[in-house]
């Protein structure tokens, strides 16, 4: 079965460049793409895509406010991001507004096809230049405890998830069961007030979660 995506970019050239390349790809169908985050979200209320794949800078309503909007209509439909912005307002804008992936335009067809893949699989991908802005965000803050009270395994596993681990691969990395990993999650999300892994990358980086021992 396909995953079926929608293209958000207000640049025509790649835009239509996106969709048939990623068309190309045997498990990868483009069913829209939109100019703006306006003609993002109807598209999605029109085609009822798996993913939607979103530039950042759009005019009028832009790339984190379209994804926000989303997130509210569409809660179980997830966002990656796809941008020539790798600053830490974009990245964290983007990720606290619901996005479960972020990748720069230097991303080659298959990268994004495997992130839209692991998006739609539950997962967070970020672009490894990302993921190096979030570290160097999150030192400065490292000493400081996250504002609720993890213990120390969940704190474990909420780094890992910062980390891009899947649960499979937290419950290999910690020596436990995939059910037991999913038993920490969700007492942390529920301790934390986190809805998805895109929020929970957010929370870690943001609270100095990631770099701590």
């Amino acid at each position: 079965m396909s995953v079926r995506v929608v293209i958000a970019d207000d640049q025509t050239s790649v835009r239509e460049a996106l969709a048939t390349m990623l068309d190309l790809v045997e498990d990868i169908s483009v069913v829209a793409t939109a100019s703006d985050g306006e003609g993002a979200i109807a598209e999605v209320d029109r085609v009822d895509p798996d993913v939607v794949l979103m530039d950042l800078r759009m005019p009028g309503i832009g790339g984190v406010e379209a994804t926000a909007q989303l997130h509210r209509r569409h809660p179980d439909l997830p966002v990656v991001v796809l941008t020539t912005f790798a600053d830490d307002d974009s990245i964290l804008g983007a990720l606290g507004a619901g996005a479960v992936g972020y990748l720069t335009k230097d991303a080659g067809r298959h990268e994004i096809a495997a992130a839209l893949r692991a998006a739609v699989a539950g997962q967070s991908v970020l672009d490894r230049a990302v993921q190096a802005r979030l570290l160097a965000v999150a030192r400065p803050a490292a000493p400081t405890a996250p504002p609720v009270e993890l213990t120390p395994r969940e704190t474990e596993v909420l780094r890992h998830i910062a980390e891009g681990l899947t649960n499979r691969e937290i419950a290999s990395a910690l020596f436990v069961s995939e059910a037991t990993v999913k038993t920490h999650i969700n007492n942390l999300f529920a301790k934390a007030g986190l809805r998805d892994r895109a929020q929970a990358v957010h929370y870690a980086f943001t609270n100095g979660v990631v770099g701590r021992q």
